[in-house]
């Protein structure tokens, strides 16, 4: 019964990761996609602005 007891937490993370792998990938694209798009073009666009006004502040 001892190799019971020592497979069971590797399975039991392995059906977890699993799980999270299969979430992961049922995210992606879909209605969820454009808002996730969105949030990363508004990011770059911050990112680039923030940039751009560091480099006229500084000259």
């Amino acid at each position: 019964m001892d190799y019971v007891s020592a497979l069971v937490p590797p399975v039991v993370m392995a059906a977890f990761f699993i799980g999270l792998v299969v979430t992961i990938i049922k995210s992606q694209g879909g209605p969820n996609k454009a808002k996730e798009d969105a949030a990363v073009d508004m990011a770059i666009g911050r990112a680039e602005s923030a940039q751009q006004a560091s480099r006229t502040d500084g000259v």
